[in-house]
């Protein structure tokens, strides 16, 4: 008889309360893979449309859902490095999407994509880190190539990933503009560490501007690719835009022009993978994190299985910015 684990899987489309737990059986480990056992993930937007049978054509059911996971090493395939008990992160590489995810005890990934790590910090906390630090960290490392002194733009920064953005381009020592369309969020935004938070209206470009009349070295664009044309326009000459996300769903731009982008100005795009996140850059944040010197928002924390459709409740509401994790341990 086989072993078995908890999990939540879906057959099809569920509203969040068809979000439950059951047995399923244990994944058995092949050469080259890698079984974790989970001890926390976040809970992210990708999740909420793969529950309601809106992704993407690479995504199918049944499925265990979770884009990522950290956990411990609980057994190798053959020529893979990695102990039994080492802590480790996972995300991307089709998690949750083409191979079941991180809503389970166990979760069963390529080696390629588990990125080995060493902390005191608690589960809770790195739980929320690996995809939202991966895509920060991607997009501003290899979608923009940031250079300290310059200056950036993150729009959108209130989303989860603008807001782990707003954190790496300050440790950076970039110059950070922020927005959000809600004044009350700017002294979280100042707490992570932008230099100037702007109101996403009509008078953005007006604003940014007034900051920086030759133009700021860089954006990432977090609202919707239809905002690209105006953040384009604020853009130095040999500066870029990185689109990275489409908080409004606005992922494409009817009948786009090429001229739309400013001579001299770079378009780019960042759907990273965990091989962005390199183990010595991750270590730097957690070292960063331990000491005060990086912040990441956690939004809520959930314990045990059990509570992942209360998780998505908290995160479809949008009430509070930052990361939902769900903690396995205890």
């Amino acid at each position: 008889m086989s072993e078995t684990m908890r999990a939540i899987r879906l057959s099809g489309p569920v509203d969040i309360d068809g979000l439950t737990v059951t047995d399923v059986p244990l994944p058995e480990v092949r050469p080259g893979w890698v079984r974790i056992q989970v001890k926390a993930f976040g809970v992210n937007e990708s999740e909420v449309t793969s529950r309601q049978g809106e992704s993407d054509s690479d995504f199918t059911f049944p499925r265990i859902l979770g884009i990522e996971a950290v956990g411990i090493v609980d057994a190798v395939g053959d020529g893979v490095d990695l102990a039994r008990g080492q802590k480790v992160a996972t995300m991307m590489g089709g998690l949750g999407r083409t191979i079941d995810g991180s809503y389970a005890e166990y979760t069963l990934v390529n080696a390629a994509n588990v990125i080995p790590f060493d902390t005191d910090l608690g589960w809770d906390i790195v739980g929320g880190l690996p995809e939202m630090l991966q895509t920060a960290h991607g997009s501003i490392s290899t979608g923009l190539a940031l250079q300290a002194g310059q200056s950036v733009l993150v729009h959108g920064a209130t989303s989860t990933v603008g807001l782990t953005a707003v954190a790496v381009a300050h440790r950076l020592g970039a110059t950070v503009l922020a927005t959000t369309r809600n004044p009350a969020r700017a002294d979280l935004l100042t707490e992570v560490g932008a230099d100037h938070v702007l109101i996403d209206d009509d008078t953005l470009t007006d604003a940014i501007r007034a900051i920086a009349p030759d133009g700021i070295d860089g954006a990432l664009e977090f609202v919707g690719a239809t905002a690209l044309p105006a953040v384009l326009s604020v853009i130095r000459p040999g500066g870029t835009v990185c689109f990275v996300g489409a908080l409004s769903g606005n992922w494409t731009i009817p009948d786009f022009d090429p001229f739309t982008i400013p001579t001299g100005v770079r378009l780019t795009s960042y759907a990273g993978e965990a091989a962005d996140l390199p183990a010595d850059a991750l270590g730097r944040y957690l070292r960063a994190i331990e000491a005060g010197t990086f912040r990441t928002v956690v939004a809520g924390v959930f314990e045990g299985l059990d509570t992942v459709a209360e998780a998505h409740r908290n995160l479809e509401s949008r009430r509070h910015p930052g990361k939902y994790v769900v903690s396995l341990v205890g």
